[in-house]
């Protein structure tokens, strides 16, 4: 019996990934770091900066650095060097440092007007938004990314939080370090997030000549 040509099917609306780039983004490099901060000093956006070097210190997902209440960070009118915040994604605190530069920016953006009796560090445009949301938050990720010349699409929120941990694996190889760092509960999840396996390999690889 011969099967009869049926039409073609054509999708109605293009593939949501349609000329993106998915899977992994990458981290950002020192360079580029300093690219930004520089920016953003010169500027003078006190609130970028202290968002900026606080995403990095504490390797929080946006949900939660978005999220992120001046109790956190500061005590008895100091701000504190480590802090501890409850993940909304496993329910278990992470601890983090504060670094001294981190320290210095918070403290400048504390003492900005729109702070006076804010409850969350990074407080929304709107009554009804007590802080930014992540979608805006995403939006200043992509213009840090951007004001340095690096493409968009190669580049999340996810950035933030695997910025710091990839420079410290690459200095110390310490794996366990790197999970407690992320609040990871297996060690698999560390190392599928950073990608040490590819890289161990690579990194071997170009040592062996043939």
């Amino acid at each position: 019996m011969q099967t009869p040509n049926l039409p073609a099917i054509r999708a109605l609306s293009p593939a949501w990934n349609k000329g993106r780039i998915v899977g992994q983004k990458r981290p950002l490099k020192p360079k580029h770091v300093w690219a930004i901060r520089v920016r953003l000093e010169l500027a003078e956006n006190h609130r970028d900066l202290a968002l900026f070097n606080l995403a990095i210190d504490s390797k929080l997902r946006g949900c939660d650095l978005v999220k992120m209440k001046v109790v956190d960070v500061m005590a008895s009118s100091q701000i504190k060097e480590r802090a501890s915040v409850l993940q909304s994604k496993t329910q278990k605190p992470v601890r983090f440092e504060i670094s001294e530069g981190t320290r210095a920016s918070l403290d400048r953006w504390m003492q900005d007007p729109l702070m006076v009796g804010s409850e969350y560090l990074w407080p929304g445009r709107f009554h009804e938004r007590l802080h930014i949301s992540t979608r805006q938050y995403a939006r200043i990720v992509r213009d840090w990314v951007t004001s340095i010349g690096l493409e968009a699409s190669a580049y999340g929120t996810h950035l933030m939080r695997r910025t710091k941990v990839t420079q410290i694996y690459k200095k110390t190889g310490n794996l366990r370090a790197v999970q407690l760092l992320l609040g990871h509960t297996k060690m698999e999840s560390t190392v599928r997030y950073l990608g040490v396996e590819l890289e161990d390999a690579l990194a071997i690889a170009e040592t062996i000549e043939i």
